[in-house]
């Protein structure tokens, strides 16, 4: 099965984790999420693989975060999907994706676990 990394070439931990996978010899497939982001159904199946809420995924330190009003607690998970979908930069990353299992690189060596 192919293994996918949610990337952002200017992150450290993203960097780290694609050179993790690359020494392990394994074959990934990069996708720079801020150029293309997941779909609607591409980020429902991969926080379902991660066992995760829409928030628990979100980065809340950024400006689009805070300027939309996102840490208000009465927001469904649709209007926090379609947040992620509209500013691709509140989703955690790196995310890889391999063995139908995803983890969140932070640290990288978090992959190891579904390699």
């Amino acid at each position: 099965m192919s293994t996918r990394i949610y990337y952002n070439p200017h992150c450290s931990k993203c960097r780290e984790t694609l050179a993790l996978l690359n020494d392990a010899n394994v074959e990934t497939e990069i996708v720079e999420y801020l150029n293309t982001p997941p779909s609607r159904e591409e980020l429902v199946e991969i926080l379902t693989m991660l066992d995760m809420k829409p928030r628990e995924l979100m980065r809340s330190h950024e400006d689009e975060y805070k300027d939309n009003n996102l840490g208000d607690e009465t927001l469904s998970d649709d209007a926090l999907i379609d947040a992620m979908l509209r500013f691709p930069k509140l989703i955690e990353r790196p995310i890889v994706i391999s063995n139908g299992k995803a983890v969140i690189g932070r640290p990288p060596v978090n992959v190891k676990t579904i390699l």
